[in-house]
């Protein structure tokens, strides 16, 4: 399986309204971090589309390794840097 690229190291804060879908980029390549722009396209990374259930100021993770995706737990905190796991 291909590993994501860390887009970076500290969650990005978002506005999400209800009721609205969201995509949440999961490889790291978006331009429009966290969200999806369709970068991924030849990858075999998705994104997480889902729709927001309440309006709120969440925390979304940009080192694709959280384990609570697509909010930030931490994770990055116990990486390296950003370029050592681009692949």
């Amino acid at each position: 399986m291909d590993k994501p690229k860390i887009a970076a190291c500290f969650p990005k804060q978002v506005e999400l309204e209800a009721g609205k879908k969201y995509a949440y980029c999961t490889c790291g390549i978006s331009e429009n971090q966290p969200f999806c722009d369709g970068k991924h396209k030849g990858t075999s990374f998705v994104p997480m589309v889902f729709e927001a259930t309440e309006t709120e100021t969440a925390y979304y993770c940009q080192c694709k390794h959280t384990s609570s995706a697509p909010k930030c737990d931490g994770t990055h905190k116990t990486l390296d840097s950003p370029a050592e796991s681009a692949s």
